[in-house]
């Protein structure tokens, strides 16, 4: 049905109330703070088309080499390899859940990095395509992140390891069989004492039991564990308190007040997509609740966390120390002895700390305070203490077993591997995944030890990397999407890893790679998965193992907390009494935090064109990493943004481009390492500087005494922050308000367009009518995180390109939903305020009236629609728009000669070529799915066709793990989005120049203490160090 337009209507607009905002002046880098706004040149959006060559094309030459070696590795290998058949059969007859143009969705997980996320997978005719989370796994409830987001891109990486090589040569599976067996027997005389093997961090059941089996058949073996980011000093604070390592479960929906210690809990822990929907449930204020929990957050860096902050203060790791000491003193725990001699504090984090005090106080048991991964042992046991003192363990937290199997040190654990391979102890090597060569500490020069190991080194890894180069044999691995396995969650809930498609190349398990040393033969996957959990649940196997497959975990395996309490002994506590005792300097000396990358990680995903092109969280960078430092701090070393500074850690040293970040700490340097790759793919090796160089095994995640001078030469940084002047619209855009001013609700009038509904602002436009279904969306920017889940999931379901850092330095991103990051306040520790933009699908949309050929128009249920083989590509729409959502394709990205690039591709959504402007489209294949789902039904009913609320997930809001995003039909007043639009503090962006959007945003709703309210400490004026 075709939409119809109403006459102008002339009656009065009605009165609205408006609660008061705050006046806030909002800028997004220090240059538009201190009021040198310039247009970056290179941002026009009419820059050259000369775009330099870029790694991320696969060019005609690339794509005839690749297929070169893809023959070789064919005639070589191809009787070599072959699934087992008990997985993989053709079907006789075609199921029926099996429809053309249908997608099917298979339950398994993901674990990276140290955390598993339970997943659903989207396959069409075999293949994957898409992950949403498994809402039935209690590790993402439904939601995932960016790195789960961009598995498939992974998956059909055409850089991949594709043949088993020797020496760099090509060879086979059977032939490396060979060379081990032999060795094996060598060390079987010798109970395997130079046997070593090295695994990262072991979550899998089946692997742990593979693990032992080596072990019992060569019982001099040694099995060692080594993961850059892995949490060693809180494994140690648990030792030392409680006789054995343990971890900790938190649950945020039952704290009213929390506390982040450089605690990064809404983006990195293991759990953190869980862990974000439970925080932000207690920050929901969409049903009518006048009542929210309270974050205070103390960090050496900058995080997302920390943006979330109701009260944020930047510290210096020296600082950090005696923050924590003196929490602890306060809070009354009795095991540490009374000490005077707390080094007295800075006045900002002396304010901090007292109102964090009072509302710990009186929060006993609904209270929780968190510490990150960086933070020495100590400061993780006075928070161990300090939970126990205010009790709330067994309310907000329980200790549990480890995740990890077997759970070691990974410092020491790769430090007494390496001492052994320097001993000449070691004869054969096994590294079943991770780069150690590339991870390991710069001190140990692992890389050197590997190639001195005469008889037998080998790697299983998915790319020819640092560590395959320095080995004798590298065997390619299988992507998790290929293979099956079964890993741990947070929780310690099981998941059954299953494949959903054949392996592309000619890969191998990490199961398969350890059988073939656990015993004479190479035991499939598949069996060897089944074997440990029939061992387990030997009763009614079969029907356990469909419905694990099915369901995405194992019922019942979720552990329980541990009973306990801390025992220190005395050496012990005297070491904590110490702890935070001495004198901090003013200014403190510089530091240099080592972290692991927002999107990349340690660098495992340095290959990952979507995850190289996600803007990382405040400096919105991309393909690059850089020496993040204040702006005080670089006006001491001499530098500005772009700039080299040369850090130097000991004897060690390395030149990275400098980038100021409003927040930072003085006198701390953040680096994120997972860059300057020397080797796996073309895409990781073309970016960044290799922060692993300045890293050593006595300070992997703090270097306390580095020195700092500026080098000579600039370096140009991709960023996405900066695109348009605000032009002085800061309430027109982005509003926040308190939840004080919220629960009283006062009527006072305030902003653009005050006392009018800018819905019913004069125009001259006439409405639309929608006598069927009208879309809309709404955000809730309270619940934001900014965690970019979002953007990553946009990309993928609509086929959205990557276009390389030449395009981004030209203004060029494709993304079709950004995360726009605001600041305001003092500088030095300003409010962060993130708003995730897209087509607001305007009810007056200024792009439709401009375009010359109609490929811009208006849907009868509201959708802005792009046709585009009617888009000449004028791009008047984009000089139109006030948003700045719309992208053009400067470039035919669609055609690049990857070969894999069309299994990867969504087939419900068109591809684009050249010369077209796209944009959001409110998922209008989503839509058009539900509707034909809707029709089949109400054939087969007689009903009207109906369709419900919640029937139609976008992307964005699939993965969003805070349920910040709603959709839906806004005629349906019972629809979750027309709650949220009746909402009195709801807005539009800019919608003052009448364009009527139909995504809405409710603002931003802090909780500040009224302390350091009182203070002056809130609306962006947060504490810092003086």
């Amino acid at each position: 049905m075709e939409s119809k337009h109403l006459p102008l209507s002339s009656a009065s607009p009605p009165p609205v109330t408006h609660y008061p905002l705050s006046s806030l002046r909002l800028w997004r880098d220090l240059d538009e703070h201190a009021g040198h706004f310039e247009t970056v040149p290179h941002r026009s959006s009419d820059a050259r088309l000369d775009i330099p060559e870029d790694p991320t094309v696969f060019g005609r030459r690339e794509f005839l080499e690749m297929m070169g070696a893809a023959a070789v590795v064919g005639g070589l290998s191809g009787c070599d390899f072959s699934q087992p058949r008990e997985t993989i059969a053709p079907y006789a007859h075609q199921p029926e859940s099996l429809v053309p143009g249908r997608p099917q969705f298979f339950a398994t997980a993901i674990h990276e990095g140290g955390r598993t996320t339970g997943i659903l997978v989207e396959s069409h005719m075999g293949r994957p395509t898409k992950v949403e989370g498994n809402p039935d796994h209690p590790a993402s409830l439904g939601a995932t992140d960016a790195i789960a987001q961009a598995a498939p891109l992974s998956l059909y990486d055409p850089d991949r390891s594709q043949a088993v090589r020797r020496l760099g040569e090509i060879s086979t599976w059977e032939a490396y069989l060979t060379d081990l067996r032999d060795a094996l027997q060598q060390q079987e005389g010798q109970q395997g004492a130079g046997l070593r093997i090295l695994t990262e961090t072991v979550v899998s059941p089946t692997l742990h039991r593979q693990l032992r089996q080596i072990l019992e058949r060569f019982p001099k073996a040694r099995w060692h564990q080594y993961e850059a980011g892995h949490p060693d000093t809180s494994l140690r604070a648990s030792e030392k308190l409680f006789g054995r390592p343990l971890d900790a479960v938190y649950r945020f929906e039952k704290a009213d007040v929390v506390v982040s210690l450089d605690c990064d809990f809404l983006a990195t822990l293991d759990g953190s997509p869980r862990y974000t929907r439970d925080f932000m449930s207690r920050r929901d204020l969409t049903g009518g609740g006048k009542a929210m929990n309270r974050l205070y957050v103390a960090e050496c860096g900058v995080s997302n966390t920390g943006a979330a902050a109701d009260h944020r203060l930047p510290v210096h790791p020296a600082v950090m120390a005696a923050l924590v000491r003196k929490l602890a003193q306060e809070i009354g725990v009795e095991s540490l002895p009374a000490e005077s001699r707390i080094a007295a504090l800075p006045e900002g984090a002396a304010k901090w700390l007292a109102a964090v005090i009072a509302d710990l106080k009186g929060a006993a048991g609904k209270s929780l305070v968190v510490v990150g991964p960086a933070q020495p042992w100590p400061v993780h046991a006075l928070v161990h203490l300090i939970n126990a003192k205010l009790e709330n363990v067994g309310q907000t937290l329980d200790l549990i077993e480890p995740v990890a199997l077997a759970p070691v040190h990974h410092i020491e654990s790769i430090r007494e591997l390496t001492r052994s391979m320097a001993a000449g102890e070691v004869d054969v090597l096994l590294i079943a995944g991770g780069n150690p060569a590339y991870t390991a500490p710069a001190d140990l020069e692992f890389a050197k030890h590997i190639r001195a190991i005469e008889r037998l080194a080998v790697h299983l890894g998915p790319y020819e990397d640092e560590t395959s180069l320095q080995c004798h044999w590298h065997i390619p691995q299988t992507h998790f999407l290929e293979s099956w396995s079964d890993v741990r969650a947070y929780d310690h809930t099981v998941t059954i890893q299953q494949p959903l498609i054949a392996p592309l190349f000619a890969g191998r398990s990490p199961h398969e790679f350890l059988s073939a040393v656990a015993g004479t033969e190479t035991v499939p996957a598949y069996e060897a998965v089944r074997a440990t959990w029939k061992e387990q649940r030997s009763d009614d196997f079969e029907a356990v193992w469909k419905k694990s497959v099915h369901d995405g975990l194992i019922a019942g395996t979720e552990t329980k907390p541990v009973s306990t309490t801390a025992s220190p002994a005395a050496e012990v506590i005297e070491e904590l009494g110490r702890f935070g005792t001495g004198a901090i300097a003013s200014p403190p000396p510089l530091a240099v935090v080592f972290a692991p990358d927002p999107t990349i990680l340690d660098g495992r995903f340095a290959n990952n064109g979507w995850l190289q092109e996600l803007p990382k969280p405040w400096t919105r960078l991309t393909w690059d990493n850089a020496a993040l430092m204040s702006a005080a701090t670089a006006e001491r070393l001499g530098v500005t943004k772009g700039n080299f500074v040369e850090l130097q850690v000991g004897e060690r040293s390395l030149s990275v481009p400098v980038w100021i970040v409003p927040g930072q700490p003085a006198e701390v340097v953040t680096l994120h390492f997972g860059y300057g790759r020397k080797v796996g793919g073309r895409i990781a090796t073309a970016h960044g500087f290799d922060a692993f160089s300045l890293r050593t095994s006595n300070e992997p995640s703090i270097a306390l005494s580095p020195k700092a001078t500026a080098a000579g030469g600039r370096h140009k940084f991709a960023c996405t922050q900066k695109t348009t002047s605000l032009e002085g619209r800061d309430e027109a855009i982005f509003r926040t308000l308190t939840l004080d001013v919220l629960a009283n609700g006062l009527p006072v009038v305030s902003g653009h367009g005050a006392g009018h509904d800018a819905a019913h602002l004069p125009t001259l436009l006439p409405d639309w009518n929608y006598p069927d279904r009208a879309w809309g969306m709404s955000i809730d920017l309270t619940r934001c995180s900014g965690c970019s889940a979002c953007v990553l999931a946009c990309q993928v379901e609509n086929n959205i390109p990557v276009v390389g850092k030449p395009g981004v330095l030209m203004g060029r991103e494709m993304h079709w939903l950004r995360i726009d990051e605001y600041f305001a306040g003092d500088p030095e520790n300003p409010q962060v305020l993130q708003q995730p933009m897209m087509c607001q699908h305007c009810e007056h949309a200024p792009c439709e009236s401009v375009c010359p050929v109609a490929a811009t128009t208006h849907s009868s249920e509201g959708l802005n629609e792009m046709t585009y083989n009617r888009c000449v590509g004028t791009r008047y729409c984009s000089n139109n728009c006030p948003y700045k959502v719309r992208r053009f394709n400067f470039l035919r990205y669609s055609e690049d000669g990857d070969p894999l690039a069309m299994l990867r591709a969504n087939p419900d959504v068109t591809v684009r070529s050249r010369g077209v402007m796209e944009k959001c489209t409110y998922c209008v294949q989503r839509i058009n799915a539900a509707r034909i789902e809707a029709s089949i039904e109400s054939a087969h009913t007689g009903e009207p066709l109906q369709i419900a609320d919640g029937a139609i997930v976008t992307a964005c809001q699939a993965a969003c793990p805070a349920r910040a995003i709603v959709f839906g039909d806004i005629n349906d007043k019972g629809s979750a989005v027309s709650k949220w639009r009746e909402i009195p503090q709801k807005y539009g962006v800019l919608e003052e120049l009448g364009t009527r959007p139909r995504t809405t945003y409710l603002p931003r709703v802090t909780n500040p203490s009224p302390l350091l309210a009182a203070a002056g400490h809130s609306e962006g004026g947060q504490p810092h160090e003086h």
